[in-house]
């Protein structure tokens, strides 16, 4: 089996927490302060997505999936 998330993700996910942890990663727009473990992974991975890192497209919620199937208006 294939591995999921490729060497270059883990190292962004990695470098987030060490930010995390010294108290210096910074989320999006309004630049509080993260301190959610959980928080930082995600920074992590989506900063891998966008320098074309190996990573599993984000997961969407299920009433989105329910609509975009649907075809939108019944």
């Amino acid at each position: 089996m294939a591995r999921k998330y490729g060497r270059k993700a883990a190292s962004k996910v990695k470098r987030a927490m060490h930010e995390r942890k010294a108290g210096k990663l910074r989320s999006g727009r309004s630049g509080r302060k993260v301190k959610s473990r959980k928080q930082a992974i995600a920074i992590g991975l989506s900063e891998a997505r966008r320098s074309g890192a190996k990573v599993p497209p984000r997961r969407t919620s299920s009433r989105r999936r329910a609509r975009r199937s649907s075809g939108g208006k019944s």
